[in-house]
Parts: structure tokens; C-alpha cells; sequence
């Protein structure tokens, strides 16, 4: 499995403080059956994100897997927040924010209120070379409780990430709710742990992959774990995908013939944003 959200880098944000913390987390996950791991330290008004301090951690954890013999890829990437200096920045860089530097970028909801101005954003940092993934969608209340922005979003190709305790439940049953209607509906394309350390919030992924792989396919489970973050981390158009349901054919603005064109499209890498 590919972790494709991960706090893993220590002393950048609000994840792993050191290094040691982020070896028994690299540890848990593989114990856990993951094999690769893009960390994703916060760029907010909080946490600055600085490529530089970035690659220098990365290179440091990586020495240390080595030398602990810990089986665990790591790549690099951002829990990217939408203030209007970071969407600026990044349409300007756009690699600067993105995993390994390629098209696909991971994007987090303000927690309360979700500004009108968010579809010209994505609008924008799509026309900018972005693929987006929005992060853990079933963890922000505005959506739980009408999810017609998420539709929307998705209509012009968002992604999105599910976190895997808000299937299993450790993230309460409102986020439990709305995950599993988004997987039932195949609105799901990615699982990520969104790990910030070992207790709290740890790096596991098996226990949500086999309860999607139970109720919804197994199929469905390794694409969201293991295809489809793979073709992130190789910047590469995602595997075909199962159909969406309720997402086109119950809004009289699209039709079949639209959502074939967008499939058509999406298998050679257009239509994603």
C-alpha cells in the first residue's frame, strides 16, 4: 500500500516532532503493509513551508531508514491550505507544493466555512498544471452536511482522499457516515492515514483497505491504496476508474454523452483539471 498523506518529516509541523517519532512511525507502517510514503508537511500561516528545510528532512529520514534497515519509501509532497498568498505562490511554482515535484497536489478545506472564491482557486491552480486531490472532504462539517460543492468539484475533475480511520470510525460517525457514502457512491479515488504520530493519530491503512475491500470490492480497495497512488507519485494519469454514481446522471447539466467525453479524456491524462 502507498501512503499519499503522511506527517511524517520530523520538527515541521504539527506531526512527528523528531526523528525518533518518525522511525516507530515508519516502523507501524510497515508493520501495517505500507511500503511508501509520501511525507506531506502543512504550508499554512502556521507551519511555512520551505523546500530546502523540506529536502533536507527527507534526506535525513531516509539515511535513517537505512540504517535501522526499516523498508519504507518516502517522497515528498504538502498538505496544501488555500490562502490566497499560498494559491498565488503555487500558480507561480507550481512544483514547489506538488508530489515529487510532478502534477498532483493535495489540498485542504479551511475546518468552518468554505469561501465562494474556492472554485475560481481550483479553477486556477488547475489552468496552472495541478491535478487536485482534496484531503479527507468527509471530515469538514459544511460538506457533511450538503455535499453539492464536492460534486461540483468533482464534476471538473477534483480528486479526493479519504482519511482511513474516518472509515474504520476513529474519526468520528459523522466523518464514518459520509466516508462510506462516498465510497458506496465510488466518489473515493485515494485512502491516506493523514498519520501525525503513533498513538493519536497513527500510519494505518490495512483495516480500512479490507473494509472497503469487504463491502465494496477488493478491487475498489487496492486501487484506492495501492494504483492509484502509485500513479501519483509517478505523475502519471490515473487507472481507469468505476463510473461515479449519483454524481452526473442525477444533475440535468450532464448528460451520459458528457461523462464519456470526460473518461475518454481522462485515460490519456486530459480532463483531470
Amino acid at each position: 500500500m502507498i501512503d499519499i498523506h503522511h506527517h511524517l518529516l520530523p520538527g515541521l509541523d504539527d506531526g512527528s516532532p523528531n526523528l525518533e517519532t518518525s522511525l516507530a512511525m515508519a516502523r507501524i507502517a510497515v508493520e501495517d503493509g505500507i511500503t511508501q510514503v509520501v511525507a506531506t508537511p502543512h504550508a499554512n500561516n502556521v507551519y511555512a513551508f520551505d523546500p530546502d528545510r523540506v529536502h533536507a528532512r527527507l534526506e535525513q529520514l531516509r539515511a535513517a531508514l537505512a540504517a535501522a534497515s526499516i523498508p519504507l519509501s518516502v517522497t515528498s509532497g504538502c498538505d496544501f491550505h488555500l490562502s490566497y498568498d499560498n494559491i498565488q505562490d503555487a500558480i507561480a511554482h507550481p512544483a514547489k507544493y506538488t508530489v515529487n515535484g510532478g502534477d498532483y497536489l493535495l489540498v485542504e478545506l479551511p475546518d468552518f466555512g468554505l469561501s465562494p472564491h474556492l472554485d475560481e482557486a481550483f479553477y486556477e491552480l488547475g489552468l496552472a498544471g495541478m491535478r487536485l486531490i482534496l484531503t479527507h472532504p468527509e471530515r469538514n462539517p459544511t460538506l457533511q452536511r450538503d455535499s453539492s460543492r464536492l460534486a461540483d468539484w468533482m464534476r471538473i475533475g477534483m480528486l479526493t482522499q479519504v482519511t482511513a480511520g474516518s472509515v474504520t470510525g476513529e474519526m468520528g460517525r459523522s466523518a464514518q457516515r459520509m466516508a462510506h457514502r462516498l465510497l458506496a457512491d465510488r466518489w473515493v479515488h485515494f485512502l491516506a492515514t493523514d498519520a501525525h504520530d503513533t498513538r493519536s493519530r497513527p500510519p494505518r491503512m490495512r483495516a480500512a483497505h479490507d473494509l472497503v475491500a469487504k463491502k465494496y470490492g477488493r478491487d475498489y480497495a487496492d486501487r484506492l491504496c495501492t494504483h492509484n497512488p502509485s500513479a501519483v507519485c509517478s505523475s502519471l494519469p490515473l487507472p481507469p476508474q468505476e463510473e461515479p454514481l449519483h454524481l452526473y446522471q442525477d444533475d440535468p447539466r450532464y448528460n451520459r454523452r458528457w461523462w464519456q467525453i470526460l473518461w475518454k479524456d481522462s485515460k490519456t491524462g486530459r480532463g483531470q483539471h
